[in-house]
């Protein structure tokens, strides 16, 4: 199994960007799907979350601005980043709760970050 992010880069302060993230490979369920990020010197933390019935949380930091939301025919979720801040520059990972097969466990994923970068 493999998430593959993509969609970061260089954007201006209050300007937007979309980011994926697909799921690939031998998958039979996926549950809850996230996007964390990581600025320079700073934990990683949690930035939006969406599980299979749809249902959303968002960092404080970021409610109003970001979408989290998800294709289940494209095993993809997206974030949707409007009005960003260069407070918001960090590498943005994606991650998944998802099963392979129908008799394992649900197992957590991450895939490879993505920059995004907002300029002042």
């Amino acid at each position: 199994v493999q998430l593959q992010a993509s969609g970061g880069g260089l954007v201006q302060d209050g300007g937007s960007l979309r980011l994926s993230c697909a799921a690939s490979g031998s998958i039979f369920s996926i549950n809850a799907m996230r996007w964390y990020r990581q600025a320079p010197g700073k934990q990683r933390e949690l930035v939006a979350n969406i599980r299979s019935d749809g249902r959303t949380n968002y960092a404080d930091s970021v409610k109003g601005r970001f979408t989290i939301s998800r294709d289940n025919a494209k095993n993809t979720a997206y974030l949707q980043m409007n009005s960003l801040k260069p407070e918001d520059t960090a590498v943005y990972y994606c991650n998944a709760d998802l099963k392979r097969t129908w008799f394992e466990s649900s197992r957590n994923f991450w895939g490879q970050g993505t920059l995004v970068t907002v300029s002042s």
